[in-house]
Parts: structure tokens; C-alpha cells; sequence
């Protein structure tokens, strides 16, 4: 019997209602695959991809540390720079709402105005645009101007032009300019360390650079409150020197008006105090301002020869070996000798003094005040090779000192078992090796000390952000020479000072002291030697109560090739030395010794 409409109706009713529901579970299924597909499948991926399209990371600079004197002046810091960035593909034309209403800014206007500031034009900007979106028309990123000053800063900053950014950057600058320049170094345009302190500490001025991310709007402008620290920055540690700022200043003063007016072609100076080591300026000349490195032409000149440079330092050299004999007991300070113009020992070696005379009858004072080298020799022949080598090494000699400057030379000590016969002589009296500045400055130290030598020092430590100090120098000395055996040298010192031929150019009134000079033949780098002579005067005082070490060298003073022209440098510098630490005057006399027999 045939279906009446009605239930036909109810059965294609039913028909629908199931399609509809199939249908409607096959979408929901759809949503849901599609949604563990975003949810889960793809989800660190899809999150990176918002991310990169709304989240700019950029580097946060740290500062890097303070190079400090000994009572804290800056001798190098750092100031915040800043580096004006933009946005290239989002650079377009903008409103800016001023005093009279909203004005729409062209980007050729924005660059202008942008120009104005930075001292570029404004086509100058748009070619930054331009070549960045040729390269990449997605560019996002492009230098404008690169470490300008809070004032450039601010200025750029108040034109609010919605695709300019703003990166610190922090610069090394040097408020003393040349004022131990020689020493604390320099870094380059990109703040990497190429010299001096700033290289030798880096591990403690160095900074970590941090990382911060933002977000950005459709529009490529920062949101503002979303600026987010994911690395923290480090800033890096001071190191506290022990250069004395003014004292340092002065002495280069001193050494470069000396140097030329004599035509030196290079010299320096070390003050050194006596109880503890420490180096109170290290003067090189010519020096390098860090603040324009490339104004000192010579390379050379950039570094300090005081550290970096030996030389055969002559007749100051024989204070070791006087000292090294009288510590052995092989002489005392008035121990006869006859000293000839020439002298042929038996082994072959050939030594004369600088100029003829006749036989002289000296004691071991008499030696030091003429500088005879063939009086010295036969002091030094009392000694054998072994010892003399044995002493020269615990006076530092052929070693680096303890600063740990970069570079440093460790000078020329060949072993004694090397040395042919006119070497073994010639290294009584300076020459056959050579030493540093600093090496020679620490061998008077020893002898003001009592014998004791103290580790030759630059740097008083590295100071954290929380005041404490890491890696502090060692403190403890060495005894070289026995205490009476350096009374007894610097007692000849002393009549070397009042009898030496410079004795009215290093005379300073109401102190005794202790003092020797020294000139050297120059090497000509052939293995032979040119006609220029190193001048030097080396020497401490109070010479009652040592306080100071001033040890002088100029290289090749044309004008006035001896000693007499580094004696004026040591009168000069020593007398500020005792008048700026107000050094109490000498109240007895210094002993007088026969230097004849």
C-alpha cells in the first residue's frame, strides 16, 4: 500500500537531519585536525614565525671597564655613544602633530631634518634607504650614523620619526690624552684591545654583551612596555693602576723637553718606589695619545720601549756586579786593584776604557766613580762565570718582570757555559747582554731594600662592581744580596753621585743620594754597532732612607752624546718625587769612602 505524503515527508526529514549531522561532524573534524595542527604539530614553528614577524632582538653593549691611576683618576673610560638605526622598508611618510595641527612628514623631509642633525645630507640618507632596499626590499635594518654623542642623541630624538631607532653603544675614551698613553694602550673603532693595559687586562675590563627583545607593531614601530631582558649584561671590572696621574704627567714633561733638546731619538723613565715595588710612572718618549692613535706615525711609538725594548745598558750594570762580589766576600768597598787603560786577561778577552790614562790605583769606589771597565773586570774576574750568571738571573736579569705587560722583553742572558772569553768580561760592565727599563730600575730597588727584591708592579688589581679586588700582585720579596752587602753598594753610590763628572747636574740639595751612569754603544741590527750611544742615569734616594728608584735612558742624543744629558732628567724627577711625597730631608752626611790607594 503506497506511502501517504505526510510520511513520505517525515522520512526525507529524517534523510536531511542525518546528512546535516554527518556533514557537520565532518567540518567539526576539519577544525579539529586543523586545530592540533597549529596546536601541536606546528606550534614551535608557527609561534617562531609570529614571533619574527612582531619580535626584534638586539644587542645590549656592555661597558666595558675603567683604566684607573692610583687614586682613582680615569686614565681611560667609557662614555655612552649611541647608533642611530632605521628602518628601511617601513621608512615612509608620516604625521607629526604640531603647535598649528597635524602635518603629514615626506621622507625626503624626515631625512633632512635627520641630516641637519647628523651633519649628512639629506640625499645621503635617502642612498642609505635606497641601497638597503635594493639588496633587500624586506630590509629591515640599516646604520644611519654610528656613535654620536647624547646631544646628536636627544636632537634625532625629538624629530619622532616613527622609523628611527636608537642602539647604545659604548666608546672608549682617554680624558688625559697622552698622560700614560704609552702604558694603558688603546682600542680600535670597534672596541677591540690592541695594546697596553687594554690588552694585558682585558680579562678583566672586558664586558658580556646582553640581549633584549621587543615587539613591533603592523606598522614596524616599537610597542611601547615590550621590551624584554633575555641575556643580562656584564659590565667589566676597573683595573686600578699604580701610576701616580700627576707624577706621570710631569715626567713626561721632563723627558720630552730633555730628549729634544738633545735630539734623542727615543728615552724613558721609571719611577719606582722602593718598599713595594710599584711602578709610580713608566714615561716613554715619544708617546701616543689613545684618543688619536694614528697621529703617532711610527708604530714603534704607539707601544712603551720601556717594557718592550732591551738594550746593553753599560756602565749601570756594574752596581751588580760590585754588589754581586761583595756579597760573595771576594772584596769589600775598599779592595785594591790597579786598573790600566787596556787589560788582557788570560783568557784572550780585550778590555779598555773609554779613554787613556795611565795605570790608576783604585779600591773598589775608585772603580765605580771613574766607571773603569778594567778596574771592574778584575773585581769581576773574583767571581766565576757560573756565579756572576747565577747572581745576574736572582737580580732579574734575562727574565720578564712580574707586570705581565703584553710584549714584554725578557732581554738577552745568554748561559755562561755560552759565553766566549770577551763576553764573560763584558758582561761585567754592562754589554754582551741586555736588560729593560724595568730591569734595571728593579736591580737599584733590590740594593735600596736592603737586598731584597720586590716584584716589579703595574697593576694593583681588578675592582668589581662591588669594590672587592681580584688579583692582586704578590707582596713578597726575595732577598738577593745580603742587607750589608747592599748597604755597602749603596754607600758607593753615594761617592759615585758627589764625584761623578754630572755630580752639578744631578745635584739635589738636603738629600743623599745613591747613583751611577751608564753609556752603551747602540746595536746597528748588522751584529755590529752604529756610532749613537744609550745614556743613562739610574739611582735612588733618600739614599739614608730609600724611598724612590729614577732610572733614565735616552737613546742616541746627538746633541749631547753622554751621560750629561739624562743627569738633568734624574735630578728633575727624583726631586719631584721627594717634594710631591714630602720626603723628609737626609740628617746625616753620606759616608765618605777613599777611592785611591
Amino acid at each position: 500500500m503506497p506511502l501517504n505524503t505526510g510520511a513520505r515527508q517525515t522520512i526525507s526529514g529524517r534523510r536531511r537531519m542525518a546528512v546535516t549531522v554527518v556533514v557537520l561532524f565532518a567540518v567539526v573534524g576539519v577544525f579539529v585536525v586543523r586545530l592540533i595542527d597549529i596546536q601541536v604539530v606546528r606550534a614551535d614553528t608557527l609561534s617562531a614565525d609570529s614571533l619574527g614577524n612582531r619580535s626584534v632582538e638586539q644587542t645590549v653593549y656592555g661597558s666595558r671597564g675603567n683604566i684607573l691611576s692610583s687614586d682613582g683618576d680615569v686614565l681611560a673610560g667609557t662614555v655612552m655613544r649611541y647608533d642611530i638605526t632605521i628602518s628601511p622598508r617601513n621608512a615612509g611618510e608620516f604625521t607629526r602633530t604640531t603647535d598649528a595641527g597635524t602635518v603629514t612628514v615626506t621622507v625626503a623631509q624626515a631625512a633632512a631634518e635627520i641630516g641637519a642633525v647628523t651633519g649628512q645630507t639629506g640625499d645621503e640618507i635617502l642612498g642609505i634607504i635606497s641601497e638597503a632596499l635594493a639588496g633587500d626590499k624586506d630590509s629591515d635594518f640599516a646604520y644611519v650614523d654610528r656613535k654620536v654623542d647624547v646631544e646628536v642623541f636627544r636632537e634625532v630624538g625629538d624629530l619622532d620619526i616613527p622609523w628611527i631607532y636608537f642602539k647604545k653603544n659604548p666608546s672608549r675614551v682617554y680624558p688625559n690624552g697622552a698622560v700614560a698613553g704609552n702604558v694603558v694602550g688603546f682600542v680600535s673603532s670597534d672596541g677591540e684591545a690592541q695594546a697596553g693595559l687594554e690588552v694585558g687586562e682585558n680579562s678583566c675590563l672586558a664586558s658580556t654583551n646582553g640581549v633584549e627583545t621587543y615587539e613591533k607593531g603592523a606598522d614596524g614601530v616599537r610597542i611601547p612596555g615590550s621590551t624584554v631582558t633575555a641575556e643580562q649584561v656584564v659590565d667589566g671590572g676597573d683595573v686600578v693602576t699604580t701610576i701616580d696621574r700627576d707624577l706621570q704627567w710631569f715626567v713626561q714633561q721632563v723627558l720630552a723637553e730633555q730628549a729634544q733638546a738633545t735630539g734623542a731619538a727615543w728615552g724613558t723613565v721609571v719611577v719606582q718606589e722602593v718598599k713595594t715595588g710599584r711602578l709610580l710612572a713608566v714615561a716613554d718618549y715619544p708617546s701616543v695619545d689613545p684618543n688619536n692613535v694614528s697621529g703617532t706615525k711610527n708604530p714603534k711609538n704607539r707601544g712603551s720601549r720601556a717594557f718592550t725594548d732591551s738594550f746593553e745598558p753599560g756602565s749601570t750594570f756594574k752596581t751588580l756586579t760590585s754588589a754581586s762580589v761583595l756579597d760573595s766576600g771576594k772584596a769589600t768597598i775598599k779592595t785594591h786593584v790597579v786598573a790600566p787603560y787596556r787589560y788582557r786577561p788570560g783568557n784572550g778577552a780585550n778590555v779598555n776604557d773609554s779613554h787613556r790614562h795611565e795605570d790608576e790605583k783604585l779600591t773598589l769606589t775608585g772603580v765605580m766613580i771613574e766607571s773603569s771597565n778594567t778596574g771592574m773586570s778584575k773585581f769581576g774576574e773574583l767571581l766565576s762565570d757560573q756565579e756572576r750568571y747565577d747572581y745576574m738571573k736572582k737580580f732579574g736579569v734575562g727574565s720578564p718582570t712580574e707586570t705581565g705587560f703584553p710584549r714584554e722583553d725578557s732581554g738577552i742572558l745568554h748561559p755562561y757555559q755560552k759565553w766566549d772569553p770577551q763576553t764573560a768580561y763584558a758582561t761585567m760592565f754592562g754589554q754582551g747582554l741586555t736588560t729593560t727599563a724595568l730591569q734595571v730600575a728593579s736591580m737599584y730597588q733590590t740594593i735600596a731594600n736592603d737586598g731584597v727584591r720586590m716584584p716589579v708592579t703595574l697593576v694593583a688589581g681588578c675592582r668589581q662592581a662591588d669594590d672587592s679586588v681580584r688579583d692582586k700582585p704578590s707582596s713578597t720579596g726575595r732577598q738577593v744580596i745580603s742587607a750589608a752587602a747592599a748597604h755597602d753598594t749603596s754607600d758607593v753610590l753615594e761617592n759615585v753621585y758627589a764625584n761623578s763628572w754630572v755630580a752639578s747636574k744631578w745635584e739635589i740639595p738636603g738629600y743623599r743620594v745613591a747613583a751611577k751612569t751608564g753609556t752603551a754603544q747602540m746595536p746597528n741590527g748588522k751584529g755590529g754597532y752604529s756610532r749613537g750611544y744609550l745614556v743613562s742615569v739610574s739611582g735612588f734616594a733618600p739614599a739614608d732612607a730609600p724611598q724612590f728608584v729614577v732610572s733614565v735612558s735616552l737613546a742616541d742624543p746627538v746633541k749631547m752624546n753622554t751621560s750629561a744629558a739624562s743627569a738633568p732628567i734624574f735630578q728633575k724627577v727624583m726631586s719631584q718625587a721627594l717634594k710631591k711625597y714630602r720626603a723628609v730631608p737626609s740628617g746625616t752626611p753620606a759616608p765618605e769612602l777613599p777611592a785611591n790607594w
